[in-house]
């Protein structure tokens, strides 16, 4: 919201960068050295770590049920649900000749993804729709998913995961023809917060021949099936 008195935008805090969900840029923020330290030295600080969070929060780490969580967290974090963050697990994408010359739309839809809001560090749990026109090229059906998981397995915020996606579709397929569809529950609102546990969030990429209106309608129906 822009001061009405002098014409410019406020400074926010970090908190109110966080609470309104404002994305800095369509990469995600990485320190340089972020992939210096292998992942089983990772797993060993997040550990310690999180137990001396457990421990601040007034939790016996001595109690059999409790002893075991911070190396079972650590190990979700690095292996699993975080595991987007590293380059080295990025799917091997292998192109093939469209020898069918299909030449319409591709709807890959209802790609279930977890995710983490980057601001509360909370689960976003949804649906993506791909979809794709051939410049000449194909891809393996399972690689849209793995596309999706493999940007959602990082903290993130909707819009900038819909844009990497389909930023990735574009240069893989080698097409401008790009459409992506998220619509997702963020436990950030549902679960703290505001507290409302109906609404959802839906955010798109358009590109190419997907700017069109007819087109965005033709693939509508496609998802309305």
């Amino acid at each position: 919201m822009i001061n009405t008195f002098t014409g410019s935008l406020p400074i926010l805090t970090d908190t109110e960068i966080g609470d309104e969900h404002i994305c800095t840029g369509l990469d995600t923020p990485l320190k340089n050295d972020a992939f210096i330290m292998p992942d089983e030295e990772k797993k060993e600080r997040i550990t310690l770590l999180f137990a001396e969070i457990m421990d601040v929060l007034g939790l016996d780490l001595t109690d059999d049920s409790l002893k075991g969580t911070p190396g079972r967290v650590a190990k979700m974090y690095v292996d699993e649900i975080f595991s987007g963050l590293n380059p080295a697990n990025k799917p091997k994408i292998a192109l093939f000749d469209n020898k069918y010359k299909y030449n319409q739309m591709l709807v890959e839809k209802n790609i279930t993804f977890y995710s983490n809001c980057e601001h509360h560090f909370v689960p976003i749990i949804g649906k993506a729709h791909v979809a794709y026109i051939s410049s000449g090229k194909v891809i393996g059906l399972s690689k849209l998913n793995r596309i999706v998981q493999y940007y959602a397995k990082r903290p993130q915020v909707q819009e900038r995961l819909t844009n990497q996606i389909g930023e990735e579709l574009k240069s893989v397929l080698d097409t401008e023809d790009i459409a992506v569809i998220i619509d997702a529950k963020h436990l950030c609102v549902s679960s703290r917060g505001i507290k409302d546990d109906t609404s959802s969030t839906v955010t798109s990429f358009f590109s190419g021949a997907f700017t069109d209106a007819a087109k965005i309608a033709e693939l509508q129906n496609y998802l309305a099936v």
